[in-house]
Protein backbone atom coordinates (compact mmCIF):
# COMPACT_ATOMS: atom_id res chain seq x y z
CA UNK A 1 0.00 0.00 0.00
CA UNK A 2 1.75 3.71 -0.67
CA UNK A 3 0.39 6.21 0.98
CA UNK A 4 0.91 10.01 0.20
CA UNK A 5 1.32 12.53 3.09
CA UNK A 6 1.07 15.91 3.29
CA UNK A 7 1.28 17.38 0.03
CA UNK A 8 0.58 20.62 1.43
CA UNK A 9 4.08 21.00 1.89
CA UNK A 10 5.99 23.20 -1.43
CA UNK A 11 8.33 21.01 -3.00
CA UNK A 12 10.48 23.04 -5.67
CA UNK A 13 10.99 19.99 -7.88
CA UNK A 14 9.81 19.37 -10.49
CA UNK A 15 6.05 17.48 -10.17
CA UNK A 16 6.14 14.51 -12.50
CA UNK A 17 4.18 15.37 -16.24
CA UNK A 18 2.15 12.72 -15.62
CA UNK A 19 -0.03 14.21 -12.30
CA UNK A 20 -0.92 17.53 -14.29
CA UNK A 21 -4.34 18.52 -13.66
CA UNK A 22 -6.65 20.94 -12.53
CA UNK A 23 -4.37 20.38 -8.88
CA UNK A 24 -0.69 20.13 -8.42
CA UNK A 25 0.98 17.21 -6.22
CA UNK A 26 3.49 18.50 -4.08
CA UNK A 27 4.77 16.00 -2.22
CA UNK A 28 8.33 15.88 0.09
CA UNK A 29 9.02 12.57 -1.73
CA UNK A 30 9.47 12.28 -5.22
CA UNK A 31 9.21 8.25 -5.02
CA UNK A 32 5.39 8.94 -4.39
CA UNK A 33 4.41 10.83 -6.90
CA UNK A 34 6.00 7.84 -8.99
CA UNK A 35 3.81 5.73 -7.31
CA UNK A 36 0.53 7.72 -7.76
CA UNK A 37 1.40 7.74 -11.24
CA UNK A 38 2.03 3.88 -11.57
CA UNK A 39 -0.37 2.86 -9.03
CA UNK A 40 -3.03 0.69 -10.60
CA UNK A 41 -6.12 2.00 -8.02
CA UNK A 42 -6.36 4.74 -5.95
CA UNK A 43 -8.62 5.15 -3.12
CA UNK A 44 -8.80 8.51 -1.89
CA UNK A 45 -10.34 9.37 1.73
CA UNK A 46 -11.56 12.96 2.67
CA UNK A 47 -11.41 13.63 5.26
CA UNK A 48 -13.52 17.05 5.99
CA UNK A 49 -16.15 14.80 4.91
CA UNK A 50 -15.28 12.53 7.44
CA UNK A 51 -15.34 15.16 9.96
CA UNK A 52 -18.62 16.71 8.37
CA UNK A 53 -20.18 13.57 9.14
CA UNK A 54 -19.07 13.36 12.82
CA UNK A 55 -20.07 17.07 13.14
CA UNK A 56 -23.42 15.89 11.49
CA UNK A 57 -24.04 13.03 14.44
CA UNK A 58 -22.73 15.14 17.38
CA UNK A 59 -25.66 17.87 17.15
CA UNK A 60 -28.16 15.12 16.09
CA UNK A 61 -27.07 13.34 19.50
CA UNK A 62 -26.76 16.63 21.82
CA UNK A 63 -26.52 16.82 24.41
CA UNK A 64 -24.77 13.40 24.40
CA UNK A 65 -20.99 13.26 23.53
CA UNK A 66 -20.50 11.58 19.96
CA UNK A 67 -17.50 8.95 20.35
CA UNK A 68 -16.01 7.74 17.35
CA UNK A 69 -15.39 4.07 15.84
CA UNK A 70 -12.00 3.97 14.08
CA UNK A 71 -11.89 -0.23 14.50
CA UNK A 72 -11.23 -2.55 11.48
CA UNK A 73 -8.01 0.12 10.32
CA UNK A 74 -11.10 2.82 10.55
CA UNK A 75 -13.00 0.99 8.27
CA UNK A 76 -10.91 0.73 5.85
CA UNK A 77 -9.91 4.20 5.96
CA UNK A 78 -6.57 4.45 8.01
CA UNK A 79 -7.00 4.41 11.53
CA UNK A 80 -4.19 6.91 12.11
CA UNK A 81 -5.31 9.85 10.48
CA UNK A 82 -8.96 9.32 10.49
CA UNK A 83 -8.52 9.12 14.26
CA UNK A 84 -6.26 12.68 14.16
CA UNK A 85 -8.62 14.02 12.12
CA UNK A 86 -11.60 13.18 14.17
CA UNK A 87 -9.61 14.73 17.60
CA UNK A 88 -9.04 17.59 15.88
CA UNK A 89 -12.86 18.44 15.25
CA UNK A 90 -12.82 17.65 18.94
CA UNK A 91 -13.81 13.43 18.90
CA UNK A 92 -12.37 12.53 22.91
CA UNK A 93 -13.27 9.21 22.65
CA UNK A 94 -12.28 6.09 20.25
CA UNK A 95 -13.74 2.89 20.00
CA UNK A 96 -11.34 0.26 18.56
CA UNK A 97 -11.70 -3.33 18.79
CA UNK A 98 -7.96 -5.22 19.77
CA UNK A 99 -5.20 -4.19 21.71
CA UNK A 100 -3.52 -3.78 18.21
CA UNK A 101 -5.62 -0.92 17.05
CA UNK A 102 -5.71 0.48 20.22
CA UNK A 103 -2.12 1.22 19.90
CA UNK A 104 -2.53 2.33 16.47
CA UNK A 105 -4.88 5.05 17.91
CA UNK A 106 -3.16 5.89 20.42
CA UNK A 107 -0.42 6.65 18.38
CA UNK A 108 -2.45 9.56 16.65
CA UNK A 109 -4.34 10.35 19.34
CA UNK A 110 -2.29 10.68 22.85
CA UNK A 111 -4.67 12.36 25.00
CA UNK A 112 -7.92 10.40 24.13
CA UNK A 113 -9.77 7.99 25.83
CA UNK A 114 -9.86 4.63 23.93
CA UNK A 115 -11.50 1.44 24.47
CA UNK A 116 -11.24 -2.17 23.21
CA UNK A 117 -14.56 -3.70 22.21
CA UNK A 118 -13.49 -7.31 22.17
CA UNK A 119 -12.32 -6.74 25.73
CA UNK A 120 -9.51 -8.40 28.08
CA UNK A 121 -7.15 -11.83 28.15
CA UNK A 122 -5.14 -12.35 31.18
CA UNK A 123 -1.83 -11.09 30.86
CA UNK A 124 -2.57 -8.19 29.10
CA UNK A 125 -3.00 -5.90 31.00
CA UNK A 126 0.67 -4.41 31.08
CA UNK A 127 -0.20 -3.76 27.83
CA UNK A 128 -3.18 -1.55 28.33
CA UNK A 129 -1.88 -0.01 31.05
CA UNK A 130 1.18 0.32 28.58
CA UNK A 131 -0.94 2.72 26.56
CA UNK A 132 -3.46 3.92 28.70
CA UNK A 133 -6.45 2.57 27.42
CA UNK A 134 -9.79 0.64 28.37
CA UNK A 135 -11.14 -2.60 28.09
CA UNK A 136 -15.04 -3.31 27.36
CA UNK A 137 -15.91 -6.19 29.99
CA UNK A 138 -18.64 -8.91 29.19
CA UNK A 139 -17.76 -11.77 30.49
CA UNK A 140 -17.70 -12.23 34.81
CA UNK A 141 -14.05 -13.86 34.25
CA UNK A 142 -12.58 -10.83 32.19
CA UNK A 143 -13.46 -9.07 34.75
CA UNK A 144 -12.05 -11.17 37.77
CA UNK A 145 -8.78 -10.92 35.61
CA UNK A 146 -8.63 -7.30 35.37
CA UNK A 147 -9.22 -6.56 38.96
CA UNK A 148 -6.57 -8.66 39.82
CA UNK A 149 -4.22 -6.89 37.59
CA UNK A 150 -5.79 -3.77 38.83
CA UNK A 151 -4.71 -4.42 42.64
CA UNK A 152 -1.39 -6.11 41.80
CA UNK A 153 -0.16 -3.66 39.40
CA UNK A 154 -2.00 -0.60 41.39
CA UNK A 155 -3.51 1.17 37.92
CA UNK A 156 -6.97 2.45 37.73
CA UNK A 157 -7.62 3.50 34.12
CA UNK A 158 -10.34 2.39 34.42
CA UNK A 159 -12.75 -0.40 32.27
CA UNK A 160 -16.18 -0.53 30.36
CA UNK A 161 -18.98 -3.44 31.26
CA UNK A 162 -21.05 -4.45 27.94
CA UNK A 163 -24.35 -5.70 28.81
CA UNK A 164 -26.24 -8.19 26.89
CA UNK A 165 -29.92 -6.75 26.38
CA UNK A 166 -30.47 -8.95 23.40
CA UNK A 167 -27.82 -9.31 20.43
CA UNK A 168 -26.85 -12.44 22.23
CA UNK A 169 -22.96 -11.65 20.75
CA UNK A 170 -20.39 -10.19 24.23
CA UNK A 171 -21.66 -8.85 27.20
CA UNK A 172 -22.72 -9.87 30.94
CA UNK A 173 -26.40 -10.87 30.96
CA UNK A 174 -28.73 -8.73 32.94
CA UNK A 175 -28.62 -10.85 35.82
CA UNK A 176 -25.29 -11.19 35.84
CA UNK A 177 -24.63 -7.25 35.51
CA UNK A 178 -27.45 -6.93 38.71
CA UNK A 179 -24.44 -9.09 41.12
CA UNK A 180 -22.40 -5.88 40.48
CA UNK A 181 -24.84 -3.06 41.75
CA UNK A 182 -23.28 -3.89 45.31
CA UNK A 183 -19.66 -2.81 44.14
CA UNK A 184 -21.21 0.10 42.14
CA UNK A 185 -22.81 1.42 45.33
CA UNK A 186 -19.66 0.70 47.10
CA UNK A 187 -17.91 3.51 45.17
CA UNK A 188 -14.17 3.43 43.83
CA UNK A 189 -15.46 0.29 41.44
CA UNK A 190 -13.26 1.36 38.58
CA UNK A 191 -16.00 1.34 36.12
CA UNK A 192 -15.73 4.52 33.66
CA UNK A 193 -18.54 3.71 30.86
CA UNK A 194 -22.28 1.13 30.99
CA UNK A 195 -22.91 -0.07 27.41
CA UNK A 196 -25.15 -2.37 25.29
CA UNK A 197 -25.39 -2.84 21.26
CA UNK A 198 -28.48 -3.03 19.55
CA UNK A 199 -29.38 -5.66 17.59
CA UNK A 200 -31.66 -4.18 14.97
CA UNK A 201 -31.02 -0.47 15.37
CA UNK A 202 -31.12 0.45 10.80
CA UNK A 203 -35.04 -0.79 11.28
CA UNK A 204 -36.77 1.96 12.58
CA UNK A 205 -39.86 0.15 13.64
CA UNK A 206 -38.35 -3.16 14.59
CA UNK A 207 -39.99 -3.85 18.34
CA UNK A 208 -36.24 -5.48 19.06
CA UNK A 209 -35.10 -1.98 19.74
CA UNK A 210 -38.02 -1.47 22.11
CA UNK A 211 -37.30 -4.25 24.81
CA UNK A 212 -33.48 -3.68 24.38
CA UNK A 213 -33.80 0.35 25.12
CA UNK A 214 -36.12 -0.78 28.01
CA UNK A 215 -33.61 -3.22 29.57
CA UNK A 216 -31.16 -1.50 29.44
CA UNK A 217 -32.31 1.90 30.78
CA UNK A 218 -33.35 -0.45 33.86
CA UNK A 219 -30.03 -1.82 34.30
CA UNK A 220 -27.97 1.34 33.51
CA UNK A 221 -30.06 3.08 35.82
CA UNK A 222 -28.37 1.56 38.52
CA UNK A 223 -24.83 1.89 37.73
CA UNK A 224 -25.14 5.00 39.84
CA UNK A 225 -22.56 7.72 38.23
CA UNK A 226 -21.54 6.11 35.46
CA UNK A 227 -21.41 7.35 32.19
CA UNK A 228 -24.24 5.35 29.90
CA UNK A 229 -23.96 4.19 25.72
CA UNK A 230 -26.27 2.07 23.90
CA UNK A 231 -26.33 3.89 20.63
CA UNK A 232 -24.12 2.98 17.06
CA UNK A 233 -24.53 4.82 14.04
CA UNK A 234 -28.28 4.15 13.80
CA UNK A 235 -29.34 4.00 16.88
CA UNK A 236 -28.46 8.06 16.91
CA UNK A 237 -31.33 7.98 14.56
CA UNK A 238 -33.76 5.88 16.61
CA UNK A 239 -33.92 9.35 18.91
CA UNK A 240 -33.14 10.94 22.42
CA UNK A 241 -34.45 7.83 24.01
CA UNK A 242 -31.86 5.56 22.52
CA UNK A 243 -28.56 8.24 23.10
CA UNK A 244 -27.79 8.35 26.83
CA UNK A 245 -24.49 9.83 27.73
CA UNK A 246 -22.40 8.50 24.63
CA UNK A 247 -22.68 7.61 21.44
CA UNK A 248 -20.77 5.27 19.55
CA UNK A 249 -20.74 5.96 15.43
CA UNK A 250 -19.05 3.73 13.11
CA UNK A 251 -20.49 3.02 9.26
CA UNK A 252 -22.14 6.63 9.36
CA UNK A 253 -19.15 8.40 9.82
CA UNK A 254 -17.87 6.95 6.27
CA UNK A 255 -20.66 7.70 4.07
CA UNK A 256 -22.57 4.46 4.75
CA UNK A 257 -26.05 5.02 5.67
CA UNK A 258 -27.55 4.97 8.82
CA UNK A 259 -31.08 5.47 8.31
CA UNK A 260 -31.73 2.31 5.32
CA UNK A 261 -35.23 3.31 5.12
CA UNK A 262 -34.73 7.15 4.12
CA UNK A 263 -32.49 9.32 2.14
CA UNK A 264 -28.76 9.03 3.42
CA UNK A 265 -27.76 12.25 6.01
CA UNK A 266 -23.84 11.60 5.34
CA UNK A 267 -21.53 12.51 2.96
CA UNK A 268 -19.57 10.14 0.90
CA UNK A 269 -15.80 9.82 1.93
CA UNK A 270 -14.41 7.09 0.21
CA UNK A 271 -13.44 7.61 -3.81
CA UNK A 272 -12.32 4.28 -5.68
CA UNK A 273 -10.30 4.75 -9.12
CA UNK A 274 -8.74 1.64 -10.98
CA UNK A 275 -6.78 1.83 -14.38
CA UNK A 276 -7.51 0.82 -17.58
CA UNK A 277 -4.76 -1.46 -18.77
CA UNK A 278 -6.34 -2.67 -22.01
CA UNK A 279 -8.77 -1.50 -25.21
CA UNK A 280 -9.81 -4.24 -27.04
CA UNK A 281 -12.61 -5.44 -29.28
CA UNK A 282 -14.75 -8.22 -30.11
CA UNK A 283 -17.58 -9.59 -32.02
CA UNK A 284 -20.84 -10.56 -31.65
CA UNK A 285 -21.36 -13.82 -30.04
CA UNK A 286 -17.97 -13.95 -28.08
CA UNK A 287 -17.61 -14.40 -24.40
CA UNK A 288 -16.61 -12.48 -21.45
CA UNK A 289 -14.06 -13.80 -18.59
CA UNK A 290 -14.08 -16.88 -16.80
CA UNK A 291 -16.93 -19.74 -17.39
CA UNK A 292 -18.08 -17.56 -20.80
CA UNK A 293 -21.33 -16.92 -18.81
CA UNK A 294 -21.45 -12.75 -20.61
CA UNK A 295 -22.14 -13.17 -24.47
CA UNK A 296 -21.64 -10.11 -26.55
CA UNK A 297 -24.69 -9.36 -28.28
CA UNK A 298 -23.33 -6.71 -30.96
CA UNK A 299 -19.32 -5.71 -31.79
CA UNK A 300 -18.93 -4.89 -28.16
CA UNK A 301 -15.68 -2.56 -26.56
CA UNK A 302 -14.38 -3.48 -23.48
CA UNK A 303 -12.02 -1.87 -21.17
CA UNK A 304 -10.16 -4.42 -19.08
CA UNK A 305 -9.21 -2.75 -15.57
CA UNK A 306 -7.28 -3.36 -13.32
CA UNK A 307 -8.76 -4.27 -9.81
CA UNK A 308 -10.77 -7.16 -8.81
CA UNK A 309 -11.61 -9.31 -5.61
CA UNK A 310 -8.01 -9.55 -4.33
CA UNK A 311 -8.76 -5.61 -3.90
CA UNK A 312 -12.06 -5.77 -2.16
CA UNK A 313 -14.28 -5.69 -5.60
CA UNK A 314 -16.45 -8.27 -4.80
CA UNK A 315 -17.53 -11.38 -7.65
CA UNK A 316 -21.17 -11.39 -6.56
CA UNK A 317 -20.89 -8.09 -8.99
CA UNK A 318 -20.68 -10.01 -11.77
CA UNK A 319 -22.35 -10.14 -15.09
CA UNK A 320 -23.80 -12.73 -17.44
CA UNK A 321 -26.34 -13.12 -19.76
CA UNK A 322 -29.14 -13.26 -17.34
CA UNK A 323 -28.39 -11.07 -15.01
CA UNK A 324 -27.05 -7.40 -15.06
CA UNK A 325 -23.73 -6.97 -12.53
CA UNK A 326 -22.19 -3.48 -11.02
CA UNK A 327 -21.51 -0.38 -12.77
CA UNK A 328 -18.43 1.81 -12.94
CA UNK A 329 -17.92 5.96 -14.05
CA UNK A 330 -15.90 5.63 -17.23
CA UNK A 331 -15.72 8.95 -18.98
CA UNK A 332 -18.43 10.75 -16.91
CA UNK A 333 -20.54 8.00 -18.00
CA UNK A 334 -21.97 4.75 -16.31
CA UNK A 335 -20.93 1.53 -18.28
CA UNK A 336 -21.59 -2.22 -17.04
CA UNK A 337 -19.52 -4.46 -16.25
CA UNK A 338 -19.27 -7.42 -18.54
CA UNK A 339 -18.43 -10.91 -17.77
CA UNK A 340 -16.91 -12.60 -14.40
CA UNK A 341 -14.74 -10.01 -11.76
CA UNK A 342 -12.08 -11.95 -11.36
CA UNK A 343 -9.09 -11.81 -8.74
CA UNK A 344 -6.99 -8.55 -10.44
CA UNK A 345 -9.42 -7.69 -13.11
CA UNK A 346 -12.87 -6.67 -14.48
CA UNK A 347 -14.55 -6.27 -18.11
CA UNK A 348 -16.23 -3.11 -18.57
CA UNK A 349 -18.53 -2.73 -21.63
CA UNK A 350 -17.38 0.88 -23.03
CA UNK A 351 -19.58 0.05 -26.46
CA UNK A 352 -21.66 3.50 -26.04
CA UNK A 353 -18.80 5.72 -25.42
CA UNK A 354 -17.21 7.94 -27.74
CA UNK A 355 -14.29 6.28 -29.55
CA UNK A 356 -11.86 8.01 -27.55
CA UNK A 357 -13.90 8.49 -24.34
CA UNK A 358 -11.67 5.97 -22.80
CA UNK A 359 -7.67 4.98 -23.33
CA UNK A 360 -5.62 2.84 -21.67
CA UNK A 361 -4.27 4.23 -18.57
CA UNK A 362 -6.98 5.93 -17.99
CA UNK A 363 -8.33 5.90 -14.97
CA UNK A 364 -12.48 4.52 -13.85
CA UNK A 365 -14.37 5.45 -10.89
CA UNK A 366 -15.28 2.00 -8.98
CA UNK A 367 -16.74 3.87 -5.87
CA UNK A 368 -17.66 7.89 -6.35
CA UNK A 369 -19.20 10.13 -8.90
CA UNK A 370 -23.05 9.26 -7.43
CA UNK A 371 -21.71 5.17 -6.72
CA UNK A 372 -22.00 4.61 -3.24
CA UNK A 373 -21.41 2.46 -0.68
CA UNK A 374 -24.38 1.11 -0.41
CA UNK A 375 -25.02 0.77 -3.77
CA UNK A 376 -21.95 -1.33 -4.41
CA UNK A 377 -23.04 -3.44 -0.98
CA UNK A 378 -25.85 -3.96 -3.19
CA UNK A 379 -24.55 -5.57 -6.18
CA UNK A 380 -21.69 -7.17 -3.66
CA UNK A 381 -24.88 -9.04 -1.16
CA UNK A 382 -23.81 -7.65 1.25
CA UNK A 383 -23.67 -4.12 3.12
CA UNK A 384 -21.50 -1.58 3.38
CA UNK A 385 -19.22 -2.01 6.40
CA UNK A 386 -18.11 -5.08 4.29
CA UNK A 387 -17.45 -3.35 0.86
CA UNK A 388 -15.15 -0.54 2.90
CA UNK A 389 -13.62 -2.95 5.14
CA UNK A 390 -12.39 -4.94 2.14
CA UNK A 391 -10.94 -2.59 0.58
CA UNK A 392 -7.34 -4.03 -0.43
CA UNK A 393 -4.12 -2.97 0.21
CA UNK A 394 -3.17 -2.52 -3.07
CA UNK A 395 -4.40 0.81 -3.79
CA UNK A 396 -2.63 4.04 -3.53
CA UNK A 397 -4.35 6.02 -0.83
CA UNK A 398 -4.75 9.69 -1.09
CA UNK A 399 -5.88 11.85 2.31
CA UNK A 400 -7.37 15.15 1.06
CA UNK A 401 -8.90 18.01 3.61
CA UNK A 402 -8.51 17.92 7.40
CA UNK A 403 -6.02 19.15 9.54
CA UNK A 404 -4.57 15.98 10.91
CA UNK A 405 -0.71 15.53 10.27
CA UNK A 406 -0.59 13.37 6.65
CA UNK A 407 -3.31 14.69 5.65
CA UNK A 408 -3.62 16.78 1.99
CA UNK A 409 -5.40 19.08 0.19
CA UNK A 410 -7.96 17.90 -2.37
CA UNK A 411 -5.69 17.00 -5.71
CA UNK A 412 -6.62 15.76 -9.43
CA UNK A 413 -4.91 12.35 -10.58
CA UNK A 414 -5.04 13.69 -14.34
CA UNK A 415 -6.14 10.73 -16.84
CA UNK A 416 -3.21 10.56 -19.84
CA UNK A 417 -3.49 12.87 -22.40
CA UNK A 418 -5.92 11.18 -25.56
CA UNK A 419 -4.25 11.48 -28.62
Amino acid sequence: MNIVSDPRLTDPRPTDPRLSGEGTLLSPDANQAAALASATGILTVDLDALVANWRRLEKTAVPAECAGVVKADAYGCGIEPVARALASAGCKTFFVATLEEARAARAAVPAAAIYVLNGFFQNTGEAYAEIDCKPVIGDLNELAEWDVFCRRSGWNGGAAIHIDTGIHRLGLTVTEALGLIPRINAGDHGITLVMSHLASAEQLNNPVNVRQLTAFREIASLFTGVPTSLANSSGIYLGAPFQFDLVRPGAALYGVNPTPEADNPMQPVVELKARIVQIRNIERGDTVGYGGTWTARRPTRLAIVSAGYADGYFRAASANDGTRGAEVIVAGRRCPIAGRVSMDLIAVDITDLPPIGARRGHMVTLLGEGITVDELAHHFGTIGYEVLTSLGPRYARIYKGGTAEGSTEAQTIAQPPVT
